[in-house]
Formats: structure tokens, sequence, C-alpha cells
């Protein structure tokens, strides 16, 4: 049983079971114990929905046949639908596997009671015998009478048992009118009457046998035609459902036979009957007559099996596409024919041709979506501006480990003041630029040359074959010269060089290109921090300056950690009075190992490593601390001033960090070198300068004269002093010039009204010609030089100055 089952398909299953003749009423199916499935279904349709478990005439039996896992019979019960009738359950289990079934339902036949008792005879009144039957439910423990008169029973009837497939039925009978009393003479009478009883059983039993024969051939008989008859239906209907026309033609006579399909299919009137081969060659399509006919020529005298396909003409004079197959035989009269069938397969040649068309198209898109993936896959490993290959297509060339090579020398190239020429002409320019750059490469390359754009305005020349150090060296002089040239854009004339490093993979053992990249990159570093517009390789001083580079920059991330950076103080004289006007911390490190190091020891360093601010706000802190213990001791200093960095100053949390410190107002100086001021150029070292003035820190002017500061910042910013360079303030004594200019910056001081201190004060000459020149304040070795707190504490208690003027 399918458990999957729907209406139709179990009326097909159903309609085989119940013949014209059958005695089966109709078929339920009742999937959980419900009928949902009835054939025939009409006139049965009030059985549909009857659940079992809840009709109390049915429930038991249904419950039984579970129980026994095989049919139970039940009956006669009246019908939900009308009528009487015997019922045969079939319990129905469904494997789930693994040794485990559920129940599905029932399967439930219904026998038609009158339909039963008429054919078996029981009802025709030239039965011998009256009868009665008993047994309900096929139990022949249940006295019941459910067929003839009960009175029967009672009069001493003959007894059997009738054996059904889940019980029996009991059958009872006494002869027609009942038994006739007993005459004299009983015994020979009832001999005779045996006798009598036999002579007219013999021949009746006779005749029945011969009926019995007779019938059963007649049955054999009805159940061929029967089957023909199915056979014939089922070939007629699958003729007429696959649409396919039969053809017979007598190789003999040539008469040609076509049912009325194949008129159909070659567009001729049902009313007229091609009878030769000429008809159909008159059908055939013009350019398909020749191959049909000696195909169906080969066919017929080889005696193979006929294949073919052809077009033909219909009345309308549309194409229609026919196969063909046909086979020889001879028929029961001896005639040579050859029986065939046509059908029509245009709708299988269009498809298959749309299928081929469908096909090239696949073709066509498919190339297509290739072309797209190689361009998609080309643009992602290209520069989309210069054509040249990016970085991604440099890192799978060479890059990843498993690369395909190593180059044997690697030249990076930066381009110089090429920002110049975006922030002048615009990016449209820049964008020129680029691309005459990569044309210039691949002119100045050779054919074993990689080039990549790997950055914005930097490339990469990956070379594969092993070349010397002269040979690179020339490319990368010829890269240079070509690149200097000036490029005309739009009327203008853009100008640019290009500095470039190289790195050579000369070890025996080989060096990794990414590592080749990282020492090229080193090596343009030093073509910049050399002067720009050059070339220089990577070498070994090279790497122990980066060497040493990183261990300096190690050890002042170190020292930072342990606190060792720590301000020196150098003090400031009235020039006049040489009283103590203030002092000047200045950044030193204890270096654990190299002692007390100055700034120009580390301060490049410090400032790659982005952590200048950091040793400024150490220096402000200490400083601080110091300015309280002087005070703590009785030393009266009226300022202290502190350098502060151009990336401090531009720091926007500088103003929230300040205010965390204990700094009183007027006693704290900022001094900012001369090259941060660029008027107006910085809204956060502008707003930072005026939230410094509000709080009481003075500004200063560091080395004044080396920078770009202009009058007119000068009155923006109005700084509290400005220091006058040592490197103006050294030839005053031999050169009058130099006197005399510095003799315009403190005159500019005064008129302006900023107080001007000059700085490397070394001798007293210095200092006499400075007070006569109207300077303000002395800084220099003429007095001190920058100490330690504890030393300037001494200092200050035993005037050493004094003994120096």
């Amino acid at each position: 049983m399918d458990p999957d089952m729907d209406q139709a398909r179990f009326e097909r299953v159903a309609s085989a079971l119940i013949g014209e003749h059958s005695q089966l009423r109709n078929i339920a199916a009742a999937p959980d114990l419900v009928i949902q499935m009835m054939y025939p279904l009409a006139g049965n349709e009030r059985a549909l929905g009857l659940d079992y478990l809840n009709h109390p005439t049915q429930r038991d039996a249904a419950l039984s046949a579970l129980e026994s896992r095989s049919m139970v019979l039940a009956g006669p019960i009246d019908l939900v639908q009308g009528g009487r009738g015997f019922i045969g359950r079939f319990p129905v289990f469904i494997d789930e596997g693994e040794s485990q079934e559920r129940v599905w339902g029932l399967i439930s036949a219904v026998i038609d009671v009158d339909r039963l008792y008429r054919e078996s005879g029981l009802l025709n009144d030239a039965l011998p015998i009256e009868l009665v039957l008993m047994g309900r439910d096929a139990d022949l423990s249940d006295p019941t009478v459910f067929f003839g008169d009960p009175e029967i029973l009672k009069q001493n009837p003959v007894s059997a048992e009738v054996s059904l497939a889940s019980g029996g039925w009991r059958i009872a009978a006494i002869p027609r009118g009942g038994w006739k009393e007993t005459p004299p003479n009983a015994l020979r009478f009832r001999g005779l009457l045996f006798l009598a009883a036999l002579l007219l059983l013999i021949p009746v039993a006779m005749a029945g046998h011969y009926y019995d024969q007779h019938r059963a051939h007649v049955k054999e008989l009805r159940r061929r035609e029967n089957d023909m008859r199915m056979l014939s239906q089922r070939l007629e209907l699958a003729l007429e459902t696959s649409k396919i026309g039969v053809w017979e033609l007598n190789l003999e006579t040539g008469e040609l036979r076509w049912d009325d399909r194949m008129k159909e299919l070659y567009g001729i009137p049902a009313h007229l009957t091609p009878n030769a081969v000429d008809h159909w060659e008159e059908k055939l399509h013009p350019d398909d007559r020749a191959q049909a006919k000696r195909e169906f020529q080969e066919a017929v005298e080889s005696g193979a099996t006929y294949n073919s396909v052809f077009r033909v003409l219909d009345s309308r004079g549309e194409d229609r596409w026919i196969r063909t197959i046909g086979a020889s035989h001879i028929d029961p009269s001896g005639h040579h024919r050859i029986l065939g069938v046509n059908w029509d397969i245009s709708e299988d040649v269009e498809l298959r041709t749309k299928l081929i068309e469908a096909n090239k198209d696949a073709e066509v898109r498919n190339s297509e979506l290739e072309e797209a993936r190689l361009q998609m896959e080309h643009n992602s490993l290209h520069d989309s501006l210069t054509g040249l290959p990016n970085r991604r297509f440099l890192d799978e060339r060479f890059l990843v480990q498993d690369a395909e090579a190593t180059p044997t020398a690697l030249i990076h190239i930066d381009l110089d003041r090429f920002k110049h020429i975006n922030d002048t002409l615009g990016h449209a320019a820049g964008d020129a630029m680029l691309v005459h750059v990569a044309n210039v490469l691949r002119e100045t390359t050779r054919d074993f040359d990689f080039v990549a754009r790997v950055g914005g305005d930097e490339f990469i020349i990956a070379t594969t074959k092993r070349v010397s150090n002269a040979d690179l060296a020339s490319l990368a002089a010829r890269i240079i010269e070509r690149l200097r040239q000036p490029v005309p854009y739009k009327k203008q004339t853009c100008r640019f060089g290009a500095s470039i490093g190289i790195a050579v993979n000369e070890s025996d053992e080989g060096i990794s290109a990414r590592q080749l990249l990282v020492d090229a990159d080193l090596a343009l570093y030093r073509a910049k921090n050399r002067g720009r517009n050059r070339y220089e390789f990577f070498d070994a001083s090279l790497k122990a300056e980066i060497l040493c580079n990183k261990m300096l920059a190690d050890e002042i991330l170190s020292g930072l950690e342990r606190r060792e950076f720590l301000p020196y103080f150098q003090p400031q004289f009235d020039a006049e009075t040489l009283k103590i006007t203030g002092v000047e911390a200045l950044a030193r490190w204890n270096h654990p190992s190299k002692g007390v190091l100055s700034p120009y020891s580390f301060l490049s360093t410090a400032e790659e490593l982005n952590v200048v601010p950091l040793i400024d706000h150490v220096i402000l802190e200490e400083t601080l601390w110091q300015s309280a213990r002087w005070e703590a001791a009785g030393i009266r200093i009226p300022k202290t001033s502190v350098n502060v960095s151009a990336g401090r100053l531009q720091d926007t949390e500088l103003i929230r960090r300040l205010d965390e410190l204990p700094i009183k107002p007027g006693e704290l100086s900022f001094e900012l070198l001369e090259s941060i001021f660029l008027d107006d150029k910085n809204e956060t070292v502008a707003n930072n300068i005026e939230q410094l003035t509000a709080r009481g820190i003075d500004i200063e002017i560091d080395d004044f004269g080396t920078g770009y500061a202009s009058i007119i910042s000068l009155l923006q910013l109005k700084p509290a002093r400005l220091k006058i360079e040592r490197r103006l303030i050294a030839p005053i004594v031999e050169s009058t010039s130099q006197r005399q200019l510095v003799a315009s910056i403190i005159e500019i001081g005064k008129s302006l009204g900023i107080e001007v201190i000059a700085e490397g004060v070394e001798t007293m000459n210095h200092v006499a010609i400075l007070r006569e020149l109207g300077c303000d304040a002395l800084q220099g070795f003429a007095f001190a030089a920058p100490m330690p707190s504890d030393t300037l504490i001494d200092f200050i208690r035993e005037n050493r100055w004094h003994q120096a003027a």
C-alpha cells in the first residue's frame, strides 16, 4: 500500500479488482481508520468520512482486524451508503525501518449480500432444499440466523460448516416442503428411494458436470476476448495519446493502407484513401523527397528495419517533420508486407533547433562572461589609471608564500614634488603626470622587468633576471633623467623628479621578495634624506644604521617608561642688572650607559616615533615639580620656559591635559619654534595658543631669524618674548653688518612691545654689545651652561654668575 496514494490512483487500482460480474460492491481505503477514498465513488459518497473507531457496529470488527493482523469478515450489516453487505477488512502497516512499523489503516471490500445470494443460487425457487446460514461475522459459535427461515432448525436439518478466511458459517438444510412421514416398510422404501434418487442424481450430476465444463470454456473464451479487447483498447489509446499513425504496404501488390491518423499527419481529407506509394511520395518535401525514397527503397531491398526522418507538406503548404519506423513481415496468407508507424516530431525538431540556438547563445554568453571575468580579473590586478600592474598583482607574483618567483632586484620609485602639482594644478594634472611616469617606465625598462604602481605616486620595478649593480644604477639614472624633464599640461609646464631606492638579492641563500621590498624602501628613504632626485642602494652601512636607529628607538621608548628624560635648566639674565629673570628648561636624556645626552642625539628618532610631544609633557611635569622645590628652598625664579613641539600644539587634548597640572599664571612660558608660525594655517594651533594666553602662560618665539614668522604673525600672536637665534649672535663681535641686523631685530621687538632675549651669549664682549643695542635679557655660556636642578640651586645661592661676569 502506498501511504501517499490519492483518489485518482486509488480508483485506477480498485477498478481492476471490481469487474462487471464481480460480487464486490465497492472498495474503500481508510487511513487512520477514517474512510477517505472509495471506488466506485458514485452511490457510495455517504460512506466517505466514516470513522471506524466511532461507529458502534463496525468498531469491534475494525479493531479485531488490526489485532489479528489478517483479513476479518464482518456481516451481513447495514451499510452507511444503503443496502446490506459483507465487509472484508484488510489491515495495512507501514514499514519504518529497524524492524518497526506503524498502522496505516484499513482496506475494506464490500460484498453485496443480495447479489451473493442470487448468484449463489440460494434464491432459486427450484432449489430442492431449504436452508439457513448462521454465524454472523464469520463466528461459528454465533447461532444467529442471517439467511433462511429459523424454523428449519426445528425440523431436524442436516448441517455442515462452510470455512471462510477468518472463521466460517454453519449451514443447515431440509428437503423443500419438509421431511415426509415414514411409510410402512420404511427400510425398503428408503432403499428404493435412495436408488431412485441416485438414478435421478447421476444425470443431473452429469449434466451439471457438462454444464460446468461448458461454463468454464465460455468463461475462458470470454476472458480471452476481454484480454484481447483490453489489449486493443490499450493499443488504440496508446496510438491516440501518442498521435501515431499506422501504415501497411503490400510489397507484392503495391497496395498501401493508412489509418485516419496517417491522413491527418499528411494533411489528407478523411474521405480520401491513399492506396499507393506514389501518394506518399507526392506529399514529401521537395528537398527531402530523394533522401526519403532512397532510404525506403534500401530498407525494402535489405529487409532491414526502416527508419527515416523527413518533411512533408500539409494541405496548407506548411512543413511538418515526420519520423517513420517500419519492419518487414510475412502475413498468414504468405504475402510480403511492411508495417510501420509515423509520428509528428515537428515540435521535437523545433525544440532541438531552439536548443541548438540556445546552446550557441549560451556559448556566446559564456564567451562574453569569460571575457568579462578576464576583464574583471585584469582590472583587479591592474591600476585603472596607468594600466600598470597594481600592488595586488605584485603581491601575487612575488610576495605571497607560494609566489611564482623571487625577483633578483627591486627598484622603489617615489616622485618628488608631486604633491605640489596636485595642490596647484589639480588632481587631473596629477593623473596626467602619473600616466606620463608609467609610459616612461614602460619605455625605459627591459622585457624581464615587472613594473607596477603600488601607491599614489609610488612605483616598483621587479627585475627577474640577474643583472649587475651597474646596470641597475644605469636604469635608475635613466629614469631620473627622463622624469626630471618638464612635462607640458594645458599650457602649463609641470616639473617634478624621482627618488629611487634599490635592493639587490645578493645573498647565497636568497632574500624573500618581501624583505627586498623593505630594503628598497629603506634605500629610498636614504635617497630622500640625501637631497632627493637621486638613487641609493641598500647596503650593509644602511642596514647597520637602521639597526642602530631601531635600537635607539627601543631605548627611547624604554627611557620614557623609566622616566629617564629630565630637564636641564639654563638661567636668563637682565642685560642691565644681570639679575636672574628666568630659566629655560632643556630636555636631556639620562641614558643608563651613555650618560646625559642632548636632544641632538635622540630628537630626530623621537620625531620619527612621534613621541616628542610625550617628551615635552614629561619635561613640563618635571619642571613644575622642580619649581615647587625651588620655592620650598626659598629660591625665587620669576618665570620658567619650556619648549613645545609642533605636534604638541596640534593636540586637541593639550589644554585639558594642562588644566590637570599645577600651573601658576604668569610663571610659565612656552617656547615655540619660529617655523611653527605660518599665518592662520592651523586652526587647532591658533586655538591652543589663544587658550594658553588666557590661562596666563606666556608665548615665546624661539630661534627667531631662522624660520618664517612675519611681522603680521607677530602682531596676531602677540608673544611675550622672542629669542634671537645663537647663529645671529655669535658674529656680532667681529661683524658690523651682523651687529646691525641684530639691532634691527631688537628694534622691531621693542616697537611691538615684545621683550627680546639673546641666545648664545658666549663672552662678555657679547654682553657689552647686546646691552648697548638695548637687548632685554641674555642667555649663554658666558654666565652658565644648562645644569640639573640641584646644581641650579647651588648656582643661585652662591651667585656664581657674578664671578663669571
